[in-house]
């Protein structure tokens, strides 16, 4: 399964790259946290410089629904009209940060991705940026944006999941931390306790070093081998909304997986329907 070719961004860049480069990309700040708190008002206390702001549940997602789950991804005709309105066009180069590790950023460098557009995390996130910072808003200069497809193939619904659970040659991975996977301790945004059957857990975090920083490709390559991923036709990552789970499936491609695909519902979609199956404890 082929993936579209980045000649001009890698998955991650270094804060020293961007400092370099700022004024040949389009900076963008996607905070946002699952405790309420509002990443617009983190972003307007101090954002790197030209940085626009980008919300995960407007910009990045289409409204909420029991089977789409709470970040559904948006109609392509929607996101070309965001990403224009942020002065993101067809060929525009984005580094993405956040200040969580690049676990919310993952989202929109994801689905520039696979669109086949230049984009990058940037790594370490707002707190290994050295250089000066900016507040308030920036009014970004619109720009004209092609709607393109989500490529079908880097995607799996939830009948999709259920038809391919247990599969030996279908890896699945939750990104979620692992109390939430195992369900002892769950979250209030979590419909119940436990995951997909037969998934793998694979928290998000365990992509990053101590210092928040991406692992080594080698040690990322490990990681994801353990889980099974060079053995598997495809790799599918679900979290609780499926936005932390774009970090694993940065971090697969940063180590060289290409067979990857998200659900978008994840558990949001997943849990929330009790004809569905779940498990709980810790799995395989």
């Amino acid at each position: 399964m082929s993936q579209p070719q980045h000649a001009r961004l890698p998955v991650v860049v270094e804060p020293e790259w961007l400092a370099g480069h700022l004024d040949e990309v389009v900076v963008a700040d996607v905070r946002w946290y699952l405790d309420g708190r509002s990443g617009r008002d983190a972003y307007l206390g101090g954002h790197l410089p030209g940085a626009v702001f980008v919300d995960v549940d407007t910009d990045l997602a289409a409204p909420a629904s029991p089977r789409g789950g709470r970040h559904p991804l948006p109609s392509p005709e929607a996101f070309a009209r965001a990403l224009g309105a942020l002065g993101i066009g067809d060929a525009t180069p984005v580094v993405a940060y956040d200040d969580a590790g690049g676990s919310t950023a993952a989202r929109l460098v994801w689905m520039l991705r696979v669109l086949g557009s230049p984009a990058a995390l940037l790594n370490g996130g707002v707190q290994a940026w050295r250089g000066p910072v900016e507040k308030g808003a920036v009014t970004p200069r619109p720009r004209s944006r092609t709607t393109r497809p989500w490529p079908a193939e880097r995607l799996v619904d939830t009948d999709g999941v259920l038809a391919e659970a247990g599969s030996p040659d279908r890896l699945v991975l939750d990104a979620r931390a692992r109390e939430r996977y195992t369900g002892a301790a769950p979250v209030p945004a979590d419909p119940r306790p436990g995951h997909v059957p037969g998934a793998r857990s694979a928290p998000w975090q365990d992509n990053l070093g101590p210092d928040g920083r991406f692992a080594p490709v080698e040690r990322l390559r490990e990681r994801f081998a353990a889980l099974g991923a060079e053995r598997a036709d495809t790799v599918t990552a679900y979290c609780g909304s499926g936005v932390t789970a774009c970090h694993d499936l940065l971090a697969l491609e940063h180590a060289g997986f290409r067979n990857t695909r998200l659900y978008p519902g994840s558990w949001s979609a997943w849990g929330a329907d009790p004809r569905l199956p779940a498990e709980t404890g810790p799995g395989e």
